[in-house]
């Protein structure tokens, strides 16, 4: 196994001959591992603490939110990292639709961050393409950002447990009441996550709905909780 010297002078040897620049800004900065300078990176838009546990808007205490108590969503919990604005909103669109997936490494970076004081689940899932999307795309933006998230934090990735088996009109596209009949019946899911405490993991919450359908998917194949990881959540206007 090499020394700690040596590999602080490899790093060191990276950084002269390949120095990192911002993602945003394009500065040269040698300490934006996640591919942000420390300027951007307090610029984006973070959550305040303030938030309801079950959906992460914003709520008084940090209380479970009327929205919430009235019709309590499938999952349990939902951590956020930023309110889906400018310029998250930029970065989001460049890694789903320009295909820059290094961004993945550091939303995964930037959530391993939040979690690691957390309870950790027991298993993380990606939310799933439909095959004829995953063709159209190219890639899955969940699991990319799912797979180096679960080696930072030791969790086993179970990428192939849920599939989504009908083809739904993009989200983004629909009125927001159409979101929740659109997602009906849109997912499936094997019984490996029978009495499990399990992890979905996607981009953007909007209206939940997405996350709320493959929820309650993971919960009727046994699953006992269900918590929402997401880089970024749209906040009311």
């Amino acid at each position: 196994m090499p020394s700690p010297q040596f590999v602080d002078i490899c790093k060191n040897i990276k950084q002269r001959l390949f120095p990192l620049s911002c993602l945003l800004c394009g500065a040269a900065d040698a300490e934006a591992e996640n591919g942000l300078c420390p300027a951007c990176l307090q610029d984006l838009p973070w959550l305040p603490s303030a938030l309801c546990p079950q959906c992460a808007l914003a709520s008084p205490n940090s209380e479970i939110c009327g929205h919430c108590l009235r019709s309590p969503p499938a999952f349990d919990r939902t951590l956020a990292l930023f309110g889906y604005r400018h310029p998250l909103d930029a970065l989001l669109q460049r890694y789903k639709y320009d295909h820059q997936l290094s961004l993945a490494h550091t939303f995964a970076t930037l959530l391993q961050h939040r979690l690691a004081q957390s309870k950790l689940p027991e298993l993380l899932i990606p939310m799933p393409l439909h095959a004829a999307r995953l063709r159209e795309r190219g890639f899955n933006q969940a699991l990319e950002i799912a797979r180096p998230l679960a080696s930072q934090l030791g969790l086993p990735l179970a990428a192939q447990c849920c599939t989504r088996i009908r083809m739904t009109a993009p989200q983004v596209s629909l009125p927001l009441k159409r979101r929740i009949a659109n997602m009906r019946g849109a997912f499936a899911c094997t019984e490996q996550v029978a009495g499990r405490h399990v992890a979905l993991l996607d981009d953007v919450m909007t209206t939940a709905a997405s996350l709320n359908a493959l929820a309650q998917t993971v919960l009727a194949a046994g699953a006992i909780h269900v918590e929402c990881w997401v880089v970024a959540r749209t906040l009311p206007e």
